[in-house]
């Protein structure tokens, strides 16, 4: 049925205004980043990732070097074994075993959990992520956001504003202190 009635086309018009003015103060403002991109772009980054990089492989060199002489080891070992005294091959064998184990741990503290390659990205490159968040977090607040998602790996809130976090509330409902 078409309106017809002036009236009744004003007062349609004023009550979709009115929802939706009232959608839009409820509506939450977000902004999307890429921050892989943003790091690419920062020279200072690809300086710190250049030498990052040259470490890293200077380690992996000496870590090959030492598998490479390993490898020699075990192969004369292999060779010689039936020549050899109970005794010698005993002595031998430990040998081989530390120098497995030495190139195994030297693998581990360059490259492991929490290890040398670790602490060198610390140094170069946590203070450049510092920076970028900060200009993040300063968007964010002078941009009135409430959300800003990282969409460089996966969608990640990268900042969200503590006003909108509800898990007391939830908490609450559990029953849970």
């Amino acid at each position: 049925m078409p309106l017809k009635n002036t009236n009744m086309k004003k007062l349609l018009f004023i009550v979709m205004c009115t929802l939706m003015m009232s959608f839009g103060a409820f509506a939450q403002r977000y902004a999307v980043i890429d921050s892989k991109y943003i790091l690419e772009k920062m020279p200072v980054y690809n300086e710190a990732q250049t030498k990052l990089n040259q470490v890293s492989a200077l380690w992996q060199q000496d870590i090959e070097k030492k598998q490479i002489e390993l490898d020699k080891m075990y192969k004369d070992y292999d060779a010689e074994q039936v020549m050899l005294s109970d005794d010698l091959k005993k002595k031998r064998e430990d040998l081989l075993y530390n120098r497995e184990k030495e190139v195994r741990d030297l693998q581990k503290k360059r490259f492991g959990f929490e290890g040398d390659l670790f602490k060198k990205r610390q140094e170069l490159i946590k203070p450049i992520q510092d920076k970028v968040y900060n200009a993040i977090q300063k968007l964010a607040v002078d941009g009135s956001y409430d959300f800003i998602l990282d969409k460089s790996e996966g969608i990640t809130v990268i900042f969200a504003d503590p006003k909108l976090d509800k898990s007391e509330e939830v908490l609450k409902f559990l029953g849970v202190k």
